[in-house]
């Protein structure tokens, strides 16, 4: 329990007062914004999450029984970027995130997973399997490029599995309902991607959905990407594409509380975008979720 008032918490995650890289698992920001197609201010995120996450530090997880913040945890402050450079933003990302022992990060725009993606398979080498990937989001990210910039927040799943960084055939993604070219669509399920529509998810629920993320996924060590605009907008309003008939929040809470046991490598929550939201409830959906996530790596009672 803390021991101040939540709203005088340290302006950390979740309070956390260790901030050295070597502890267990690392929270880092990602202030990252130049990969955007609509509306800016992703690059606010980090801050958002962290000062939201506060409502997150007065009791224990409910299902796994302990305090997240209690682990072998550090916030580390956010990554240094070359501002304005894609190319070179993503180098650095990519050198930052490879000497972390597990990395849970706070964007930024979805163009960030591409470099924490190649940090973690530098780390695995060559002879590695790719990643499987646990992909929450209203759009498919597989465009070779977005709106002719190879690099962006649109294009990080088409380099990570030209790249061999993801095994398309052990990729699942979650939420999907955006407007998409027929070509993109074609392109990403004839390599193998499994998408869950939200209207799929909306009908069969939460247990069926996380059962066949497990299906997908297997015994593989995989990645998770929760991009916030998975969900609805009435839950999410403060994101750079809203894309209306998404998850509720409850449903990818639950899902995420049924996917313990996965062999998680890392995470990373992106498209927090502060200015266009309300109330915080972005920013707290986007905390709760690394909340979650953390959650899920401690021992916790069957869903």
């Amino acid at each position: 329990m803390t021991s101040v008032p939540t709203y005088a918490t340290r302006a950390s995650f979740l309070g956390i007062e260790r901030g050295d890289a070597g502890a267990a698992i690392c929270v880092a920001g990602i202030p990252y914004d130049f990969g955007t197609s609509n509306r800016p201010g992703a690059r606010f995120g980090p801050a958002a999450i962290r000062a939201a996450s506060r409502m997150l530090v007065d009791g224990d997880h409910p299902i796994a029984g302990v305090a997240p913040a209690d682990s072998d945890i550090a916030d580390i402050g956010d990554f240094r970027l070359v501002h304005g450079d894609i190319l070179g933003s993503l180098a650095a990302i990519e050198a930052q995130a490879k000497p972390l022992n597990h990395l849970v990060a706070l964007g930024g725009d979805h163009t960030i997973t591409l470099g924490l993606l190649r940090a973690l398979a530098a780390r695995g080498g060559l002879s590695a399997p790719p990643l499987a990937l646990v992909h929450f989001d209203a759009h498919v990210d597989t465009w070779p490029d977005s709106f002719g910039q190879r690099f962006g927040h649109g294009s990080p799943f088409y380099h990570a599995i030209e790249e061999g960084l993801i095994d398309p055939h052990r990729t699942v993604q979650i939420g999907i309902r955006s407007p998409m070219e027929k070509s993109v669509r074609d392109w990403t399920v004839a390599k193998g991607v499994t998408i869950l529509f939200a209207e799929a998810v909306h009908e069969e629920g939460p247990r069926a959905t996380a059962e066949r993320i497990r299906e997908v996924v297997g015994d593989r060590p995989a990645y998770l990407s929760f991009d916030i605009d998975a969900l609805d907008p009435a839950f999410a309003p403060g994101t750079g594409t809203p894309e209306i008939g998404g998850l509720f929040t409850w449903q990818a809470q639950a899902i995420l509380r049924r996917l313990a046991g996965l062999k998680f490598q890392g995470m990373d929550v992106v498209e927090v975008s502060p200015p266009y939201d309300v109330s915080e409830i972005t920013a707290l959906a986007a905390a709760t979720f690394a909340w979650e996530y953390l959650a899920l790596l401690a021992p916790r009672a069957s869903l």
